[in-house]
């Protein structure tokens, strides 16, 4: 499981740049003019973790195999594409398509790169973008909506449901938020609905403001309180990518940055789709999952193959890090990774149930497909990438790993 994020704004507020940053590629044509982007570009980066190469070590790995996410640069957008206008039906439908959408602020002022409106506004520019996702929600829901009386068109109940919120706020000029809270998640996503999707608000400043921000990026940070908001800037980031690892540690350090745009991206993407990581680990291969925050052991298994659900039997936990025990017995939230075993006889599966034990000694009994005491029935890590250290959850059968 990875996940797909969507590139979208005005044009000319830096998409292409961002995602060649991104991405280390030049696939994306950067021009100062409007609609250099007719076509999506799609590229597919992959997670860093230094836990795998740590994990790796300790197994004797051949091979180490990373999660992934995959950007979609995405052609720009003005007033009116809801109806048209500019490329707003490709936008909108390419849209549809991503986990999560990253709204690109243009966050500087430049007399060189052409803008759109006259004033350097981002505040009006994602309320832009977000009124065209809208009001193109609301004819797609109206539609659906009607075709409930059509005998033939029959919408189950549960679908019916999420429209019919979906268009109640939409009407009010309201976006709608934290459906999952109300309705399967399974459903809202294959309803494609723009407005519902979770958002990561990236302001674009120049290059003397983005190691603190600026006052357009503070404006955002001031209205926008309860979204995640990066700062970034576009032109630093494909500076970066274009050093090696140690010249672009020091050059970070020097303008003041402690984590790349990416790094931070990726964060906020788990963050906002609520996902962790967790690891296979053999002599064969170390292996990174993406999983959902808080799933049972068996749905974590499921990721790699459906059958490993069905035959699902147990998992122990044991200590990865010496730093994570530390922090454990100082009191803070546990962070779990989970490693399913392997396949066995479905009815072997059925009711067993399993004693762990602890770094710190303490036993833990419990049943993997209804959880366990004590909260250990969760796969989940607060900060699921880059540099955190958790729990492992190894495999303790009579066979070796997958």
């Amino acid at each position: 499981m990875s996940f797909k994020c969507g590139i979208v704004g005005l044009p000319n507020v830096g998409k292409s740049t961002l995602f060649n940053a991104l991405t280390k590629s030049k696939n994306a044509q950067a021009a100062n003019f409007p609609f250099c982007t007719i076509e999506p570009n799609i590229g597919v980066v992959t997670v860093p973790d230094e836990r795998l190469e740590k994990l790796s070590n300790i197994a004797k790995s051949e091979k180490i195999i990373p999660t992934y996410i995959t950007f979609v640069d995405i052609a720009g957008l003005v007033a009116g594409a809801s109806k048209g206008e500019g490329l707003g039906n490709k936008f909108l439908a390419n849209i549809r398509e991503v986990d999560a959408v990253i709204h690109m602020l243009r966050c500087f002022d430049s007399s060189e790169i052409q803008n759109v409106n006259k004033t350097v506004d981002p505040i009006r520019d994602l309320e832009t973008v977000e009124t065209e996702m809208m009001i193109s929600d609301l004819e797609s829901v109206e539609k659906r909506l009607s075709q409930k009386k059509n005998k033939n068109n029959d919408i189950n109940k549960d679908t019916f449901d999420i429209l019919e919120h979906v268009y109640e706020s939409l009407k009010k000029g309201i976006r709608p938020e934290k459906l999952e809270e109300k309705f399967d998640k399974k459903l809202i996503k294959n309803l494609g609905i723009l407005s519902t999707k979770p958002r990561i608000l990236v302001c674009n400043v120049d290059e003397e403001s983005v190691s603190l921000g600026n006052s357009y990026s503070q404006k955002i940070k001031e209205k926008f309180k309860n979204d995640t908001v990066v700062i970034v800037s576009a032109e630093i980031e494909q500076q970066i990518t274009e050093l090696k690892d140690l010249e672009a540690n020091e050059f970070m350090k020097e303008i003041g940055i402690k984590e790349s745009g990416l790094d931070q991206i990726i964060k906020a993407g788990y963050k906002i789709l609520n996902l962790t990581t967790y690891f296979t680990v053999g002599p064969k291969e170390t292996h990174a999952w993406t999983i959902e925050k808080n799933c049972k052991a068996p749905d974590a298994a499921e990721v790699i193959h459906s059958d490993f659900k069905k035959g699902f039997i147990k998992e122990e936990l044991h200590a990865a890090d010496a730093e994570r025990r530390q922090d454990r017995d100082r009191g803070r939230d546990d962070a779990y990774a989970a490693h399913p075993l392997q396949q066995r006889a479905p009815e072997q599966n059925a009711r067993r149930s399993v004693v762990e034990t602890g770094d710190d000694g303490a036993t833990r009994r419990g049943n993997p497909r209804h959880g366990f005491e004590e909260g250990v029935g969760r796969a989940a890590a607060d900060n699921p990438v880059i540099g955190e250290k958790e729990w492992q959850r190894t495999d303790c059968g009579d066979r070796e790993p997958a």
